[in-house]
């Protein structure tokens, strides 16, 4: 399974988000480890593709209520092989959001670089074994005029005020999300 791509966009991480150097490492590690990564088929976890997306006005996040989870979070899933995961974010934010057109957000002197990176437990389910996401998220924002439509996938899509995300959720890693946006924006 062809990974350059995604090693790249790791290594623009590095260079952007230095105290991170840890969590590179253990992302690199799996990617090296794991030829088949790029697939849910690869056991012990696979690489994911999220979206941070804000609104037209640039004041709300788009977040699901995810059915699986019961909880508030950015939009994201499965790669499914693509290599590119940037191309994978973006399937993912359609099919979740019902939207069409998103532009990636411009930072980091204009190249494509993760906003976040993230490794989180998915619970054991049925025929699936506990295994990790390592989800690799980008800053998106929503072209206006366009509808929501929920997904099978979600309970509610909501735009998110960014002056009240914690009236929404407490998960860390989507605050966090928040917090690296405002970050780069400036």
């Amino acid at each position: 399974m062809h990974r350059r791509h995604l090693k790249t966009l790791l290594s623009r991480y590095l260079a952007v988000w230095p105290d991170e150097h840890e969590l590179l490492g253990r992302f690199e590690a799996f990617v090296a480890a794991h030829d088949d990564c790029l697939l849910r088929t690869c056991v012990p976890g696979h690489i994911t593709a999220s979206a941070w997306i804000l609104s037209p006005a640039g004041d709300a996040a788009l977040l699901t209520h995810h059915k699986k989870l019961g909880k508030w979070l950015q939009l994201g899933g499965h790669v499914d092989g693509e290599p590119q995961v940037d191309h994978a974010c973006l399937r993912e934010a359609q099919e979740e959001s019902g939207m069409q057109s998103f532009a990636f957000v411009p930072w980091a002197g204009g190249e494509l670089v993760p906003l976040d990176l993230d490794v989180h437990a998915i619970p054991a389910r049925k025929l699936e074994p506990l295994h990790n996401h390592w989800d690799v998220r980008f800053l998106l924002q929503a072209e206006s005029g366009q509808e929501l439509v929920i997904s099978h996938e979600s309970n509610r899509l909501e735009w998110a005020p960014l002056k009240d995300l914690a009236d929404f959720t407490g998960e860390e890693s989507v605050l966090r999300l928040h917090r690296k946006a405002q970050l780069v924006r400036q």
